[in-house]
């Protein structure tokens, strides 16, 4: 990951972080998350997860034709 220094006015940035301490997040995690998004990221992160969906609905597997049991699971 990278650091980035921006500029903003103090009161801004001082009610953005009682807003996201409001939200239970950051004003880091925010930012972040906003220029994921205008990166195109998200899109990116969005298109591989409906794929991965797509793929999961192919399956000729049937779903819910196998009770798994906590030993079948931890079996080694």
């Amino acid at each position: 990951m990278a650091n980035l220094t921006i500029v903003i006015e103090e009161s801004t940035l001082k009610r953005a972080r009682i807003r996201a301490l409001e939200e239970g997040t950051s004003v880091n995690a925010i930012l972040r998350d906003y220029l994921a998004d205008y990166a195109g990221m998200k899109a990116q992160k969005d298109e591989a997860i409906n794929d991965l969906l797509r793929l999961s609905q192919r399956t000729k597997t049937k779903r819910g034709s196998r009770r798994w049991s906590r030993e079948d699971l931890h079996q080694r």
